[in-house]
């Protein structure tokens, strides 16, 4: 449907911006362009630091291809990065630091951010998935692909009974029955979408077929949160796939739980930068004592078992402590030949 591609463009005080044009394709179709259009229309109106950021467009003549021009984000598509950092393929992401538990943990609360900020402008994304998430630098998460975009990821897309593709492994089950996108279907996609950082970018219901999947969404089969997974994480998963849409988990309040995590993570991470290490003067006052000959401070008294007492009885000395025992020292040490 479109051609990506970025550029320098120059600003008004004569520094060079890198920048990303979105175009359509000379053999787009006229739903291609209606989709094209209405995502100009959608982005121009929409500021928040983790929506994607649409510059300008450019029409040249009437007759040619409109461009859209966005921000540019260096490392591309959330999805790619998680995949790098899989067990699988793992491999380093130039200018990003290997994701840690923290990291997977920053990514959701900005998609989360972002979804906070559209559903307060009452706008249904419809297409939510990492695929459609771009990362900067920082770890800087931005949604985006407001016009559906398909052309890489066609395998996520699956045509039902004559329609146009869909994301069917992201869509809930009143949108896989009635085409049925809302809110509350965001927040489904929203909950598959923490199952796909959770799990490093996998495929959700890898191994299966389209068909096999549209089976289990209506059955209210839900997926397994990833090994490793925190378990609030998991409960905030399972807050999204609630099978009655009124009943998940709204926006806001995914934004606040994780926001509030996100807080304790950093209270934790800044008692550990303040704790002090040994100085000097403490490793000498520790050592002290063994300076001048006292004995050590014993390690704490553990219940010895009468099995043990018994069969190592003549080993151990008045305190129930294993007493060391001495050996000829020619039983394991040569002397060297002259």
């Amino acid at each position: 449907m479109c051609e990506g591609l970025y550029r320098e463009l120059k600003k008004e005080d004569g520094s060079a911006e890198v920048v990303a044009i979105k175009v359509l394709k000379e053999t787009a179709s006229k739903q291609a362009e209606e989709d094209f259009m209405r995502e100009v229309e959608i982005m121009s109106a929409f500021r928040h630091e983790n929506i994607l950021s649409l510059l300008g467009i450019v029409l040249k003549e009437a007759s040619s291809r409109p461009w859209m021009v966005f921000e540019f984000m260096p490392h591309g598509d959330l999805a790619e990065v998680l995949r790098s950092n899989s067990r699988q393929f793992w491999k380093p992401v130039p200018g990003l630091k290997s994701l840690t538990k923290d990291c997977l943990l920053k990514i959701a609360l900005q998609v989360a951010g972002g979804m906070k900020y559209l559903a307060a402008q009452r706008f249904v994304h419809n297409d939510l998935a990492c695929r459609n998430c771009l990362v900067g630098s920082e770890l800087t998460v931005k949604i985006a692909d407001f016009g559906m975009s398909r052309d890489i990821y066609t395998c996520d897309y699956y045509r039902i009974g004559g329609s146009k593709p869909v994301p069917l492994r992201w869509m809930s089950p009143e949108s896989v029955m009635y085409r049925r996108f809302t809110l509350e279907s965001d927040v489904w996609s929203y909950g598959v979408v923490l199952w796909e950082i959770y799990s490093f970018g996998k495929q959700p219901y890898y191994g299966l077929s389209n068909e096999e999947v549209v089976k289990m969404i209506l059955q209210g089969i839900m997926l397994i949160p990833p090994d490793g997974c925190p378990s609030f994480i998991c409960d905030l998963m399972r807050a999204c796939w609630k099978s009655e849409p009124k009943d998940r988990i709204k926006f806001p309040d995914i934004y606040d739980q994780l926001k509030k995590s996100w807080k304790e993570t950093e209270a934790n991470r800044s008692v550990d930068q303040r704790k002090p290490l040994p100085n000097d003067g403490q490793l000498k006052s520790e050592t002290a004592d063994v300076d001048r000959g006292l004995p050590c401070p014993r390690p704490p008294l553990f219940p010895i078992s009468p099995l043990f007492q018994t069969e190592y009885a003549d080993m151990l000395d008045a305190d129930n402590y294993l007493a060391p025992q001495t050996t000829q020292v020619n039983e394991y040490i040569q002397p060297l030949p002259d």
